[in-house]
């Protein structure tokens, strides 16, 4: 199950944690930050609370890099949820990869978020980068094989 939300009083951001480049994707990756007046779209997936930890040790809490926090998030519906999301600790402000912003745009197309939202992201600055990144090879494989299994 995934829902769409808007957070208010929140931007996104992309930075490098401690100023160290992500290995993974070669830029800044993304982070949450109180800002009032912004918003930032997203999707809510439910999940059961024993996945909790897999959740965290992903996202880099357990090396210190995100920290998890609460926040309440409306539906496109007008609900209004309280999630679970996670700000990255001690970044330096820094943009993103070609393939990381390709990555989010792809998931805000994917799941209907605003289009101006869209316009938004697709707006980001990049860092350029344009040597390998293999998980993005990996996920550009699992969406090829996807779209063949469902035709």
């Amino acid at each position: 199950l995934c829902i769409a939300f808007v957070l208010q009083d929140f931007r996104l951001e992309f930075g490098h944690h401690q100023g160290r480049t992500s290995s993974v994707w070669h830029g800044g990756t993304a982070t949450i930050a109180q800002s009032p007046g912004d918003e930032v779209w997203g999707i809510v997936w439910k999940m059961n609370a024993c996945n909790l930890s897999s959740l965290d040790k992903q996202e880099g809490v357990e090396d210190g890099i995100y920290v998890p926090i609460e926040v309440s998030v409306h539906t496109q519906e007008g609900k209004v949820l309280t999630c679970r999301s996670y700000q990255m600790k001690d970044y330096i402000s820094a943009p993103p990869s070609p393939q990381y912003k390709k990555v989010i745009c792809m998931g805000a197309k994917q799941n209907g978020l605003p289009t101006d939202y869209q316009e938004k992201l697709e707006a980001i600055e990049t860092n350029n980068y344009a040597g390998p990144v293999p998980i993005m090879e990996e996920i550009e494989a699992a969406i090829k094989a996807e779209k063949i299994n469902s035709a």
